[in-house]
């Protein structure tokens, strides 16, 4: 039996991706497509999708995490823009529903590896930073996978110790904005996909962590990944690694 699939979003470019990849997969079935101006919740009953995939933006995200729960399907969020306390309360959602969902700040397998080594690497380095670009459509900043690398790195610090060192920047902003104690540099203009550098400094030497998204294609497997690992769960899964 297949895994029926609703992907909101399915005019944009992951969206597009996203219907692609789920059609070439024989073990789903693409049961529906939604995007801006339908109605989500009613689109899931009728499809009787049991998985959602979206792919809109972050001014969204969270409300549609909500419909599809009430729906009474699985989302797999690849919209980013979530707030620490949204994933709280979606956390919350999810044990009391019984039904598990995806917040994904990256899908790329390459991503994933570059936000555990970060963490691997970050109690041994004094000073770190991130810099992330995107294409100039992306409309939240920083992008999720800086924050959740953010998060993961910061952990890792206070596990440790490590201080962030103190600093007086001449200019508002100069240094990037400030995200559990790192500093997060936001790049958005044409030409761009997804990339981002994790920068770590020591006495003498530097080590650079990079992932670049060449192309959107970069992302289907761990899309497909996720559709496939969430049926059945009944938690909040935040960050692909959790799916692994």
């Amino acid at each position: 039996m297949t895994i029926p699939v609703l992907v909101n979003g399915a005019k944009g470019k992951m969206g597009t991706m996203t219907v692609n990849a789920v059609n070439a997969d024989p073990e789903l079935t693409l049961v529906g497509t939604t995007d801006k101006g339908d109605d989500l919740v009613a689109e899931i009953r009728k499809s009787k999708a049991k998985v959602v995939v979206d792919f809109t933006n972050a001014v969204v995200g969270h409300d549609n995490f909500l419909k599809i729960i009430e729906a009474g399907a699985h989302p797999v969020m690849g919209t980013s823009g979530f707030k620490k306390e949204q994933v709280a309360q979606l956390t919350e959602l999810c044990q009391r529903k019984g039904i598990g969902g995806l917040i994904a700040p990256n899908f790329a397998i390459g991503a994933v590896l570059m936000m555990r080594f970060a963490k691997e690497a970050a109690p041994y380095m004094d000073y770190v930073e991130i810099i992330e670009s995107h294409h100039e459509k992306k409309l939240d900043a920083p992008s999720g996978t800086a924050v959740r690398t953010a998060e993961l790195i910061a952990e890792a610090r206070q596990a440790f110790g490590v201080q962030a060192p103190a600093e007086k920047p001449d200019a508002e902003d100069a240094r990037g904005g400030l995200y559990s104690s790192i500093r997060i540099h936001s790049v958005r203009m044409p030409g761009y996909v997804a990339n981002q550098r994790v920068v770590f400094g020591g006495t003498g030497q530097t080590l650079t962590i990079e992932h670049n998204s060449l192309d959107r294609e970069s992302f289907r497997a761990g899309v497909i990944l996720a559709i496939k690992k969430i049926v059945g769960t009944k938690d909040l899964a935040y960050g692909l690694e959790e799916l692994l």
